[in-house]
């Protein structure tokens, strides 16, 4: 149980999760309001199902996910190159300019130029892993590993909506403004949050990003 009308489904890995999000959204059991994946859980939140038959229901469909040859067992592969295949859906190109405040600040701790940066940036194809910290906030993962830094010591108390920012294996983009820790690169005008859309992220788990200088 997770709360009063959540069930939470332990999958063991990011790509069983992604499995199980497209099973589910494939054949969505009666009462289900919400999905809600993680690297290696999915929430399912269903107010008023009946908790027997929806874990049941649950069972069967991770039993499914975690059949090989499912959607989303392309997380776990890797294309040429060493960027991370997605689920089979398009490349969501996202133009960037790059004039973060902290540019020059990761290319010294990368121990390279800030073009350098640049280039490992949008050079590889990312995938989104999940969405968490904000709505619309996607963690993408795939991020080159010689731009996997921790981090800022202390936090901005605002950061502008559109950031292009890396911390740890991740990179992502900031829906709204927020406070934030991570390490800006660049901005982006493509909206990515947008409460009157349908559905309102851009983004959602396995889909696939490639960043482009703006």
């Amino acid at each position: 149980m997770a709360g009063e009308h959540g069930l939470l489904v332990e999958t063991g890995s990011l790509a069983v999760s992604h499995r199980l999000d497209a099973v589910l959204r494939a054949a969505r059991p009666a009462g289900v309001v919400e999905i809600v994946p993680g690297p290696e859980t999915v929430l399912v939140v269903a107010p008023g199902a009946d908790q027997g038959l929806l874990r049941s229901r649950l069972d069967e469909l991770l039993g499914e996910a975690l059949k090989p040859g499912e959607p989303g067992e392309a997380l776990e592969s890797r294309e040429p190159g060493g960027a991370l295949s997605g689920t089979g859906q398009g490349v969501v190109a996202i133009p960037v300019v790059y004039d973060g405040e902290d540019l020059d600040s990761v290319a010294e701790l990368a121990g390279m130029s800030a073009d350098d940066v640049i280039a490992r940036h949008t050079g590889r194809e990312l995938v989104v892993g999940w969405l968490g910290f904000a709505p619309g906030f996607a963690y993408l993962i795939g991020l080159d590993p010689a731009l996997h830094l921790p981090r800022l010591a202390t936090p901005r108390t605002s950061v502008p909506a559109g950031s292009v920012a890396i911390a740890g294996p991740y990179s992502a983009i900031y829906p709204t403004a927020s406070p934030g820790g991570w390490r800006l690169l660049g901005r982006t005008t493509t909206r990515i949050w947008d409460v009157d859309a349908e559905p309102p992220s851009l983004f959602r788990p396995g889909t696939r990003v490639r960043f482009e200088p703006a």
